[in-house]
């Protein structure tokens, strides 16, 4: 399937220091289309952690007939907001809101893209995030940081990408300068959620836990959840973040593809019913991975 990509796309948010920045994705044909919010993490590389990264999954889920959206949170190395603005560095708690914000004005972002009028199903909305985006996703899903909820009734399910774990395995570093990190309760992340874990992902600068901390949200959270633990996979899981990019340090066509494939099949069994997940998974070469389930 073709598809067409839109940025940037500007809404002026009240109180934001700067205007929020979307890029949209999506096929050429069709309609009734879902939606998947894309959440950028935060890499070393400056236009990967905004609009601009994380091509691999957002060209492939267009092609699988979804619409991608993909704001460029505060956090990004792109905007280079000063240290003292409130809520950095990383912006937890905005980097949520923007998803929110997004679902509230569809409208303007369907005016900005005329292509897609009477094209969205606003009842089959997603959220995909990878690394510091899988923390955001998991906000979005119910995840508490802090005391605090952000869940978001109309994300309907979610994939998190490398998502970080349990507070009490993170780093002294990450205590001492990102306690929110350190705050986070699973328990009530009751969305259904696919996760999404390297085996050789130690993460070292954010946990003491190594390669399980993870898998934390399938552990910790209750409902329906799924697991793939990808063989070999690292914190760039193949090369999601973007094409051939030097932070990736698994490179891996074929386990990128894995993780966008599935994750769509998982989507589409959530949002529309189908049995695309089940047959997915039987046909996941077991050296590449294994998929659990609960709830």
């Amino acid at each position: 399937m073709t598809v067409f990509t839109v940025s940037p796309i500007v809404l002026q948010v009240p109180g934001r220091p700067v205007d929020l920045q979307l890029k949209v994705s999506a096929p050429t044909e069709g309609t009734g289309l879902p939606i998947i919010l894309l959440s950028h993490g935060q890499g070393y590389s400056h236009h990967l952690s905004s609009l601009h990264g994380y091509g691999p999954l957002a060209d492939y889920w267009a092609e699988q007939g979804f619409v991608v959206i993909q704001p460029t949170h505060l956090s990004s190395r792109t905007l280079n907001l000063p240290a003292d603005t409130p809520g950095a560095p990383m912006f937890w708690r905005e980097r949520a809101e923007d998803m929110s914000t997004v679902i509230d004005r569809l409208d303007e972002v369907v005016k900005a893209v005329p292509q897609l009028e009477n094209r969205l199903d606003t009842g089959r909305i997603a959220v995909a995030g990878h690394s510091m985006g899988g923390h955001t996703a998991s906000l979005l899903l119910g995840m508490t940081t802090e005391g605090v909820s952000l869940r978001e009734p109309r994300i309907k399910a979610g994939v998190l990408l490398g998502a970080t774990g349990r507070g009490d395995a993170v780093t002294d570093v990450v205590r001492e300068n990102y306690g929110f990190m350190a705050s986070v309760d699973f328990t009530t992340m009751t969305t259904p959620a696919l996760v999404v874990a390297g085996d050789n992902d130690a993460s070292g600068h954010l946990t003491t836990a190594g390669p399980d901390w993870h898998a934390d949200p399938y552990h910790l959270a209750p409902g329906r959840k799924s697991l793939l633990t990808l063989v070999g996979g690292e914190h760039g899981l193949g090369g999601v973040s973007g094409y051939d990019v030097a932070e990736t340090t698994d490179e891996s066509p074929e386990r990128m593809h894995a993780v966008r494939e599935l994750a769509a099949a998982y989507l589409r069994t959530e949002l529309h019913g189908s049995s695309d997940w089940q047959d997915a998974q039987e046909k996941l070469d077991p050296a590449m991975g294994s998929v659990v389930s609960k709830g």
